[in-house]
């Protein structure tokens, strides 16, 4: 999807980027883990079927991908942009019945950034700018049953358990976005400010986007 192409969204722990060409590498170096692999079910790629990967969600109207950055990594003058990559998260609209439905899923993938609260902050923004952006009424989420993290994080946050499939081993959840939902989302996410990516005079840092 091109509409956030240019889009930087800042919260207190993450920085959201698009996803861009110059990630793909690391991205692939992450999805060659297999427990991320378990934890996504996605079958590891080719360098170069990563890069057509990250061409075609660009170009889908029907992917939203942002790239999470740490931001205290991203503040340092000593670290990239590319440096300060720890996961990412996505939007699918793929139900043709319900164009205003959006599948919502996360992965922090670096181990050392997880259970700190970036994956909260990263999901609930994504949440937000959903709704707010993208007109996103009612959200579900496919998470393994091992990933007990995610499934945590998205109770807390609302969600709830509409099926499971032994088959895949894999629990469906869903929200939708009531008016308590929506203000919620609001108040938590308050502090975010958007920024033009790649656009220093936004930034009170150094060029991150290097």
């Amino acid at each position: 999807m091109k509409i956030n192409e240019n889009t930087l969204l800042e919260g207190s722990r993450i920085v959201l980027v698009p996803y861009k060409k110059q990630h793909v590498p690391k991205y692939h170096g992450w999805m060659q883990s297999s427990e991320l692999q378990e934890l996504t079910a996605s079958e590891p790629l080719t360098l170069q079927q990563e890069y057509e990967m990250q061409n075609s969600w660009w170009q889908d109207q029907n992917k939203c991908t942002f790239i999470v950055l740490d931001k205290t990594s991203w503040q340092s003058a000593e670290k990239t942009e590319i440096d300060s990559m720890i996961g990412d998260v996505n939007l699918f609209f793929t139900n043709q019945e319900s164009p205003t439905e959006a599948e919502i899923e996360i992965m922090i993938a670096e181990p050392t950034s997880r259970r700190k609260g970036s994956g909260r902050e990263a999901l609930t923004t994504m949440m937000a700018y959903g709704v707010q952006e993208l007109g996103v009424t009612e959200y579900v989420a496919k998470i393994g049953y091992s990933n007990h993290g995610s499934l945590s994080l998205f109770h807390k946050l609302g969600f709830t358990e509409v099926s499971r499939s032994d088959v895949f081993q894999e629990v469906t959840l869903h929200l939708p976005i009531c008016d308590d939902i929506r203000t919620r989302l609001e108040q938590e996410t308050s502090h975010i400010s958007k920024h033009m990516y790649g656009d220093l005079s936004t930034y009170t840092y150094e060029d991150h986007s290097r």
